[in-house]
């Protein structure tokens, strides 16, 4: 048995028996008792399981020289089929992500973050969590003068819920407060 120290969790590997020597992957989050998993599926909750997927890596994002870096404008993609999944159920959470931004001397390539963004397919993360790793991921990559990400997921159990996260951070204040 090994133990794997890693920001968010515990992993818990535990060698067994199988003619292509495979493993066993218990997860521990803190505070509570790894469960048992099977194949390759992590048992988070009593009631729910994701597949065990590496964080997402911004590696993948790849840059292009901006054509107008004297210019101030603005660059929106909508990429209106994101999913990522929930961590406490293990239901997949379907969104729209909007990412604005003013680029400096680099912009992102598109094919890059469609294959970035779908990193998220498996990875379990709640909405806040993703939209700030994701807005953090395309600062570092492409180092903007400004840019903003809207999450807007879609509703469950009659709750919808819209994260936007912004940098430089600015004050974001509620709807008609100035």
């Amino acid at each position: 048995m090994r133990l794997l120290p890693d920001r968010h969790f515990m992993a818990v590997i535990l060698a067994r028996p199988h003619p292509l020597h495979s493993i066993s992957l218990r997860i521990c989050f803190p505070g509570q008792i790894a469960l048992p998993c099977a194949e390759s599926l992590i048992t988070i909750h009593e009631d729910a399981a994701i597949m065990a997927t590496p964080e997402p890596s911004r590696e993948l994002i790849e840059t292009f020289e901006n054509p107008f870096p004297q210019r101030n404008y603005l660059i929106e993609t909508v990429c209106p089929e994101f999913t990522s999944v929930c961590p406490k159920t293990g239901q997949p959470d379907f969104g729209t992500l909007t990412i604005s931004y003013t680029p400096d001397q680099l912009c992102f390539e598109l094919k890059s973050l469609k294959l970035y963004l779908q990193q998220y397919r498996h990875h379990g993360a709640f909405y806040e969590r993703v939209t700030n790793t994701i807005l953090d991921d395309l600062v570092f990559m492409t180092h903007p003068r400004w840019m903003k990400i809207e999450a807007a997921f879609t509703p469950r159990g009659g709750i919808r819920t819209t994260i936007v996260a912004e940098y430089p951070e600015s004050p974001l204040l509620p709807s008609g407060q100035a």
